[in-house]
């Protein structure tokens, strides 16, 4: 009981538990399962994560999920999901000043905001600034690509 008492006074909590916690994000968790970034995303960050909804990653051509989380094709998927991760706590205020961010996968990703709205490269923020102990999640209508 002490750690998870520890995690709570912290902020609650990882990115790994809060996605896990949201039935929207059980195709993510599963790429990141298969892709090894558990550790990695469950570490001290602070990470921000664009992370794609189960309806994102349907928006893909029909079996792309099926061979992304196959384990031939592991380095593809890392590729893929850090380019989702930025360093850093990046909150909603913030990335709203931004046009570009660099990406844990190392390409910059491009940042649009008009009308109120967030656009991560081709994806639209759909809810912002989920807080977690070890950074933030911003949820996106559509899985970006490097």
């Amino acid at each position: 009981m002490g750690s998870a008492m520890a995690a709570h006074h912290k902020g609650g909590h990882d990115i790994v538990d809060t996605a896990a916690k949201n039935d929207d994000f059980s195709t993510l968790v599963a790429a990141v399962k298969a892709a090894g970034l558990v550790d990695t995303l469950k570490g001290e960050g602070p990470f921000t994560v664009f992370a794609p909804t189960n309806a994102a990653f349907a928006k893909l051509p029909e079996g792309t999920v099926d061979m992304l989380l196959k384990p031939e094709n592991k380095d593809k998927l890392v590729d893929i999901l850090t380019y989702h991760v930025v360093p850093g706590k990046v909150t909603a205020e913030q990335v709203m000043d931004m046009s570009s961010a660099t990406t844990v996968q190392g390409s910059d990703i491009m940042i649009k905001t008009s009308y109120g709205k967030v656009k991560v490269d081709n994806a639209t923020v759909t809810k912002a600034d989920i807080m977690t102990s070890n950074g933030v999640i911003h949820v996106i209508d559509t899985v970006i690509m490097p």
